[in-house]
């Protein structure tokens, strides 16, 4: 059975800003994150070396991506929604098969830090 959590934050930013600011914010949240030429983010994570790229579409507030561990594979979808003055971002997290659920578990805890974590760098932006 397939195991997924969609994780939901509102920002305090409209659409194209909190866009923007997802998009920048590798190197704020990694110190040592680095834009290559092929559109992949390198960086030391929280399970080794690991790399992420969205595949944006900013019409469409699609910010899905591709993550990359020396544990796991992930292709998350990732969507901003407008609200007002304020933007809902909703992650939605699938279990890799090279997690186990205990892994996964694990896993979606430090992503909920990470989140909130973001969700103070967004806000951060000016």
């Amino acid at each position: 059975m397939i195991r997924s959590r969609t994780l939901c934050i509102t920002v305090k930013k409209n659409i194209g800003d909190a866009f923007d600011a997802i998009l920048k914010i590798p190197p704020k949240m990694m110190p040592d994150a680095k834009l290559n030429d092929d559109g992949w983010w390198s960086f030391t994570g929280p399970h080794g070396k690991s790399k992420l790229k969205f595949n944006e579409n900013r019409d469409f507030g699609i910010l899905d991506h591709n993550y990359e561990d020396e544990e796991s594979v992930w292709d998350v979808p990732m969507r901003v929604v407008s609200s007002g003055d304020y933007s809902e971002v909703m992650i939605t997290l699938n279990k890799p098969s090279q997690l186990s659920d205990k892994q996964f578990d694990q896993r979606m805890s430090e992503i909920g830090q990470m989140v909130d974590s973001m969700k103070n760098i967004i806000e951060s932006e000016s």
